[in-house]
């Protein structure tokens, strides 16, 4: 029988990006149901303890990049640490994965979630801008124009703002986490104790 994840992360996350390859395969090893459910940056800053990379001592800030080459090579995934485009707004870019139903399990969705992270941290595009999202939403398989109408909608404001609220209330304050069962495994580098419950 398969199991439910609640995937709370931001799209603008490079350890989301990070963790792509490993959830996936993770994911197609135990029959995984995943729910994407993509939640604001700052406001999880804010309600939650954080500060953005920007604010953080230089110390911090010189840690975290020296982590995100130590990830990137270890891991053997292409990344540019300082993208043109970052950071920026993600709000219409996870609409649109709340649009294709990423927090019903939807497998198109996910592939969008995905590629959106890939063009913010390896392809240098803005998934702020609407016409870099319609084609990565085409490219996905999806039709981008209608998604993005779709997106636009009230409903996915609302769901983007309910979801930030459920996944501070289930006591997430950062990206990428991994919830079932109410147990939480925080960051890329915690995947392997995620694999670990599963198997158990």
């Amino acid at each position: 029988m398969s199991k439910t994840i609640d995937y709370y992360h931001f799209l603008i996350s490079p350890w989301s990006y990070l963790a792509i390859k490993q959830f996936n395969q993770l994911r197609e090893t135990h029959d995984l149901v995943v729910n994407y459910k993509p939640i604001d940056v700052m406001q999880t800053f804010d309600n939650m303890g954080g500060l953005p990379p920007a604010k953080r001592h230089p110390s911090r800030q010189r840690f975290r990049m020296n982590e995100l080459k130590r990830w990137a090579a270890y891991l053997d995934v292409p990344m540019n640490f300082e993208p043109a485009y970052f950071p920026v707004n993600q709000a219409l870019a996870a609409q649109m994965v709340f649009a294709a139903g990423g927090a019903s399990g939807n497998s198109d969705a996910a592939k969008f979630s995905d590629a959106v992270l890939s063009a913010c941290w390896a392809e240098e595009k803005d998934i702020s801008d609407e016409s870099t999202l319609l084609d990565i939403a085409n490219k996905c398989g999806l039709d981008g124009a209608d998604l993005i109408a779709k997106a636009r909608q009230d409903e996915f404001a609302a769901m983007l703002q309910s979801t930030t609220e459920e996944a501070h209330n289930k006591d997430v304050f950062g990206s990428p986490t991994y919830v079932i069962n109410g147990e939480l495994f925080w960051g890329q580098d915690r995947i392997e104790f995620l694999a670990r419950y599963l198997a158990a």
